[in-house]
């Protein structure tokens, strides 16, 4: 072997010892630089292992599992490996997606919020259910079968409504016909006359209205003055009013309080009474039968007036024989 395919075998055996070495470093520094995630989703939707995992449309990982839970078998656990240092937070929510509609599914993750606090390596991811295809279906199949309902109906209303039309053309044509055309020519050329006949007396209307508005401004330019003297009046009412409010007011109250003294004097009064009604009932019976007593003294003086100076009645005197 010559010196020239010796040195060229040393060249292949360097670059080939290179690029291993490049190789096992890039793969070392891959697996270091990546932190477990896992999330849980009710459909898959064809989802594989090695699908691309997207954080805000930018691919941050890549699923490394997908499989049915072992605690829940409803639901599907879906385990991805994600760049570190990718601020997947508690807002975050991962869903089945796809970069378009050709293309496998793949794993989105919302951005979140930067006030919520940051996942820890290894957590769960929230998640947010996608529509199935199947779904898709079924309800595009209901809004068909809602639209041929509602196509239906519409066709029945076209068909009312068509006819309607119909017979108000027919309506139409019936008011827009030649009788009535000459009747309404006839209506529009008696309204002509009319008009004309009664112009000279709108005229004068007119005239004898602006006659009136215009007496009618005279007067109230006369009466101008009479109101701005009652204006006045009432203005100087007002502060003659204003000004004996305050006595008026003093007034009444001296004579209320000159009532309360007559209201309480009266009482005062009705209660001495009552307490003399006794004294003043014997006083009566005394002075009544002190008036008894006088009487019959006067009576007894009347019959026997030598009482007053003897105590015994004279004997008769004898008649002279």
């Amino acid at each position: 072997m010559n010196t020239e395919a010796k040195v060229g075998a040393l060249v292949i055996v360097c670059a080939a010892i290179l690029l291993a070495t490049i190789y096992h470093v890039s793969t070392a520094a891959l697996k270091g630089a990546h932190v477990p995630y896992r999330t849980y989703l009710r459909y898959a939707g064809g989802l594989e292992s090695g699908a691309d995992v997207l954080f805000g449309g930018i691919k941050v990982g890549t699923v490394t599992a997908v499989r049915p839970d072992t605690g829940d078998p409803t639901r599907i656990e879906i385990l991805m490996d994600v760049k570190d240092g990718t601020p997947l937070n508690e807002k975050s929510v991962a869903k089945l997606g796809s970069v378009t509609l050709v293309t496998n599914p793949v794993i989105s993750i919302s951005t979140g919020s930067n006030d919520a606090a940051r996942l820890p390596p290894g957590g769960v991811i929230p998640s947010a259910e996608t529509i199935s295809l199947d779904d898709t279906q079924r309800k595009v199949a209901a809004l068909a079968d809602s639209a041929q309902s509602l196509m239906e109906a519409v066709h029945t209303d076209v068909n009312n409504l068509t006819g309607d039309a119909r017979l108000l053309i027919a309506n139409l044509n019936e008011v827009a016909g030649k009788p009535n055309q000459e009747h309404l020519a006839s209506t529009l050329a008696n309204a002509d006359a009319m008009v004309a006949r009664l112009s000279p007396k709108i005229d004068q209307i007119s005239d004898q209205a602006l006659k009136l508005t215009k007496e009618a401004n005279d007067a109230i330019a006369k009466v101008g003055p009479t109101v701005d003297n009652a204006n006045a009046t009432v203005s100087n009412a007002n502060e003659t009013i204003t000004r004996l409010r305050d006595p008026l007011q003093a007034d009444l109250a001296e004579m209320q309080k000159t009532l309360d003294q007559a209201h309480s004097l009266i009482a005062d009064l009705q209660a001495a009474m009552r307490a003399k009604d006794q004294d003043m009932t014997y006083t009566l019976e005394n002075v009544r039968s002190a008036t008894d007593n006088l009487n019959e003294l006067t009576e007894s003086v009347k019959e026997r007036p030598w009482s007053l100076i003897r105590i015994r009645q004279p004997k008769d005197r004898k008649v002279p024989q």
